[in-house]
């Protein structure tokens, strides 16, 4: 089991769940957070502490594709191990659908 960040995060990007990984297996991209799931220890420190409700357990049903979006872009993104001043319309795309195929960039983020 790994942990895996999903479209919930696309837009709203909080970084309070890297500041608690024992393990800094989060990398940034330009609009949103992953989980490297080779080296995630599945803690689950992190789950709790997303405002925006966007980590889960890869053992939930239906999160194939988080699983393999978060393999494939935690290869190329810059690592991320401290927090950030999250976006200022965070709060406006919590809880939007349909972020992914409308808004996910593949561009890497800044990182640290």
């Amino acid at each position: 089991m790994t942990y895996v960040v999903t479209e919930a995060c696309i837009k709203c990007k909080y970084t309070d769940c890297v500041e608690v990984c024992p393990v800094d297996c989060f990398y940034e991209g330009e609009n949103m957070l992953v989980i490297h799931p080779d080296e995630c220890i599945d803690c689950g420190v992190c789950e709790p502490e997303c405002p925006a409700d966007a980590i889960k357990p890869d053992t939930e049903p239906g999160l194939e594709k988080w699983l393999e979006v978060n393999t494939e872009y935690a290869k190329s993104w810059p690592n991320i191990t401290q927090k950030k001043e999250a976006p200022s319309d965070a709060k406006e795309w919590e809880g939007v659908e349909g972020k992914f195929e409308k808004y996910f960039s593949k561009e890497p983020g800044s990182g640290d």
